[in-house]
């Protein structure tokens, strides 16, 4: 059985990549150090699967600490990198936490990948934060359009750890990378064991959405009315967590069946939703009322993008298509089980 390292598995989008690659047959052994996840959702993960994943609890920025991983489980043959500060908003206002945390983590991985794995293949988490804000004329994004200006110091950070993936590949011939560039994840797995948790206030929309209808948040702040858009709100594309996580199992399969040097794709759906029309789908999808305003632009938000996913649908044989609906239901069911 082949071994596939995740760090920060415990996280939103890992947790849900750890029971779509054990399902799949792959053994896998995750790292956190649970700066923004909690020891439960390794107990959400092992009801799912009927057993538990190994796991070792590592800052991946700790390079000694994060060796011991390989000096337990030397037979890694991939990786997936999860392990990343990602509020867009904080990293604005604290640059230097991102830059720290989401480079060396990552350096650390490539290094240990290349000298201490069975196998050198690492499927890297980016983001379509790194393409900037597109013109309307460059919509939908595909994977060959040249990065903007980042316009977060965490889609900074992203745009530069492709940079060092891409350098580090050219110079060590054992090494395979893919990059995954994700649109918007939401929702939650359909057995409402795992989801999206955040630490505090949440950064990102669903979860804000849910609370505001559990009544845990006053009043959920729409950021802005006056973009060009139809409605005035951001545009974004919206994906299934789970359509998500299912994308890194066939990026692993293709990597360790064919050894590609670099692959990127891009994950969405390829439709933009406003935020306006997201909250709209919410109250429709499931009869709950929501309490919401128009708020100030917040810093570091793009006006409006949505991917071009027919390479990974081609290359990979995979799509994202589950209904918005069923997607934002899923996310309601996670919400009720945590206020229960």
């Amino acid at each position: 059985m082949k071994r596939v390292l995740l760090t920060g598995a415990t996280g939103y989008i890992g947790s849900h990549v750890a029971v779509e690659l054990v399902n799949a047959g792959y053994d896998v052994i995750g790292v956190d150090n649970f700066s923004n996840s909690t020891p439960a959702v390794l107990g959400g993960i092992g009801k799912i699967l009927g057993k538990n994943i190994d796991f070792m609890e590592v800052d991946c920025t700790d390079a000694n600490a994060f060796a011991k991983v390989f000096d337990r489980y030397p037979d890694i043959e991939a990786a997936i990198h999860f392990a990343a500060y990602k509020a867009v908003g904080e990293s604005v206002a604290q640059p230097l936490k991102y830059f720290r945390n989401n480079l060396h983590s990552f350096e650390n991985l490539v290094e240990l990948m290349v000298t201490r794995g069975k196998g050198a293949n690492i499927v890297f988490s980016s983001s379509a934060t790194v393409y900037g804000q597109p013109a309307l004329d460059e919509l939908p994004i595909v994977e060959q359009q040249p990065f903007q200006e980042a316009s977060s110091p965490y889609a900074r950070t992203k745009q530069m750890a492709e940079g060092i993936l891409k350098d580090c590949v050219n110079a060590y011939p054992n090494l395979n990378a893919t990059v995954l560039r994700y649109f918007n994840p939401i929702g939650a797995h359909p057995s409402a064991l795992i989801g999206e948790l955040p630490n505090g206030v949440p950064n990102n929309l669903v979860p804000f959405i849910t609370q505001t209808a559990a009544g845990i948040r006053e009043c959920l702040s729409v950021f802005g009315n006056d973009y060009n858009t139809p409605d005035g709100s951001c545009i974004r594309d919206y994906i299934y967590v789970v359509d998500l996580a299912k994308a890194h199992v066939k990026a692993v399969d293709k990597m360790l069946s064919e050894g590609a040097r670099w692959n990127v794709y891009n994950l969405g759906t390829g439709k933009g939703l406003s935020v306006l029309e997201l909250v709209n789908a919410f109250i429709r999808a499931t009869g709950v009322e929501l309490k919401f305003r128009i708020a100030e632009r917040r810093p570091g938000d793009v006006e409006q993008y949505w991917a071009d996913p027919s390479k990974a649908n081609c290359e990979l044989g995979w799509s994202a298509d589950t209904p918005i609906e069923e997607v934002l239901l899923s996310a309601w069911r996670w919400q009720q089980g945590l206020k229960g």
